[in-house]
């Protein structure tokens, strides 16, 4: 028998290593899991009963002032769930749209040929990125919101805004029948527009009716202007907005905004010099470049981190109880505080958080597929 033909040890054979490797990692994966489950188990002996958050013969005992929907303390705990589950989804979806806008606005400024916006976004974008967020949205409540007039002496800026420390007044369509035809009448208008158009009838002219149909419809609404109740100091007319909102709300716009910035920055950075120079040697203007060349580009490059930072977004929108809020995480808290159902709580918030982002991410998926050129 040759040397050459004897078997190989196994403690010098790859393959054997490799195998020897994984079911080692695999029994102690499954040992730290099941020692987790053990302990979950254990908890739900000593009493788990998620149903009990649910009677609606158990009353949360507990107020709630900023709401989207009435709430009273003798209202049950489900409903304050509910509550709060709205407050978060409020924030999260007033912050996407509010951060994105204002990301997008500094992430060209980077970009931009004039030496004062380009430095100011700069120091924008260093400055909220670079500290911490539970540190800005405590300088927000504390040193901005809750220093505004008192409702004695309040700020009114051209009776459209009306400043205080006890909320921000905002010049706002009611809810009335007037506000509910002249949004029919856009309706209406919308489509007479896309008839129009599919006409083949000059955009000029449909650019033109459009114009004059959002006039029509902002003169058509029953604005409400915001003003101080001298009676009860609180503030009536308009959109109410607290200072605990405002605070989280402006908190975490800046804050993603300037992760935002750079990302869109990044984007149109990554898009081929040559796209510059042939729509320009096209005769488009420069804000035509950007917006029909450069940036439908960039979004193949922009979209995938932008997702993140929605993530991101929703998920730091649980600090809220550094302003106060009461988004559904310090409804969690507070509900587990009054009856000590710590476990049941945590995993109605985790679920939660779980489905928002979940949702998120599937939406931003999706979008992403349809900006995704073609290919043959």
């Amino acid at each position: 028998m040759k040397p050459s033909d004897k078997p190989t040890p196994l403690w010098r054979d790859t393959r054997f290593l490799g195998i020897f490797a994984q079911i080692v990692v695999l029994i102690l994966v499954g040992a730290l899991f099941g020692f987790f489950a053990n302990n979950l188990a254990t908890n739900f002996r000593l009493g788990f009963n998620l149903g009990l958050l649910f009677d609606p013969h158990r009353a949360a005992s507990f107020d709630i002032s900023d709401t989207v929907i009435p709430f009273s303390a003798t209202d049950p705990i489900y409903k304050a769930i509910l509550v709060g589950l709205l407050n978060s989804l409020r924030v999260m979806l007033s912050g996407i749209i509010l951060a994105t806008l204002l990301g997008i606005l500094v992430g060209l400024g980077r970009l931009s040929n004039n030496w004062l916006v380009k430095t100011i976004t700069l120091v924008y974008v260093d400055i909220f990125r670079n500290t911490p967020l539970l540190l800005q949205l405590f300088f927000w409540y504390a040193g901005v919101f809750l220093r505004l007039p008192t409702v004695e002496n309040p700020k009114n800026i051209f009776n459209v805004l009306l400043l205080t420390n006890r909320g921000i007044g905002i010049v706002w369509p009611g809810l009335t029948l007037q506000t509910g035809l002249s949004i029919l009448f856009l309706i209406i208008s919308l489509i007479f527009l896309t008839f129009l158009y599919r006409q083949n009838l000059p955009f000029k002219i449909i650019q033109v009716i459009f114009m004059l149909t959002i006039l029509i419809f902002c003169l058509a609404l029953d604005w409400q202007l915001p003003k101080v109740n001298t009676s009860t100091g609180q503030i009536t007319g308009g959109l109410i907005l607290s200072p605990e909102f405002t605070s989280l709300l402006v908190g975490l716009t800046v804050y993603t905004s300037a992760f935002i910035a750079e990302v869109v920055r990044a984007g149109v950075a990554s898009v081929n010099q040559g796209q510059w120079e042939a729509a320009k040697a096209l005769g488009l203007k420069p804000h035509l470049v950007m917006q029909l060349v450069i940036f439908p580009q960039a979004l193949r490059v922009i979209i995938p981190p932008l997702t993140s930072e929605f993530l991101n977004l929703a998920k730091n929108s649980s600090l809220a109880s550094a302003t106060l809020y009461k988004d559904v995480y310090a409804v969690a808290y507070t509900i587990f505080e009054k009856t000590g159902r710590a476990l049941e709580m945590m995993l109605v918030v985790m679920v939660t958080y779980l489905i928002i982002n979940l949702v998120i991410a599937l939406g931003m998926n999706w979008f992403n597929q349809r900006v995704q050129i073609k290919e043959r």
